[in-house]
C-alpha cells in the first residue's frame, strides 16, 4: 500500500472511531430533548452516524486491497 492510501486507511479510521462516539452519545436517553438543531435532525440520529461508519469500513476495504 503506498503513503497515500496509508494516509487515507488512517484517516478514515479515526473518521470510524468519531462516528461511533457520536452514534453512541445520540443513543443516550434524554440526549435529543437537549438539542436543538433545527431543520438538521438527521445529523442528531444515531444511525445516521452508524451508516457513516459502514461506508467508512467500506473504503477501508477497499484501499487495503
Amino acid at each position: 500500500m503506498d503513503e497515500s492510501k496509508r494516509r487515507a486507511v488512517k484517516f478514515l479510521e479515526k473518521e470510524i472511531k468519531t462516528y461511533k462516539a457520536l452514534s453512541l452519545f445520540l443513543s443516550k436517553k434524554g440526549v435529543k430533548e437537549h438539542l436543538s438543531a433545527g431543520d438538521k435532525k438527521v445529523l442528531i440520529s444515531p444511525s445516521f452516524y452508524k451508516e457513516r461508519v459502514k461506508e467508512a469500513k467500506k473504503l477501508v476495504y477497499e484501499l487495503r486491497k
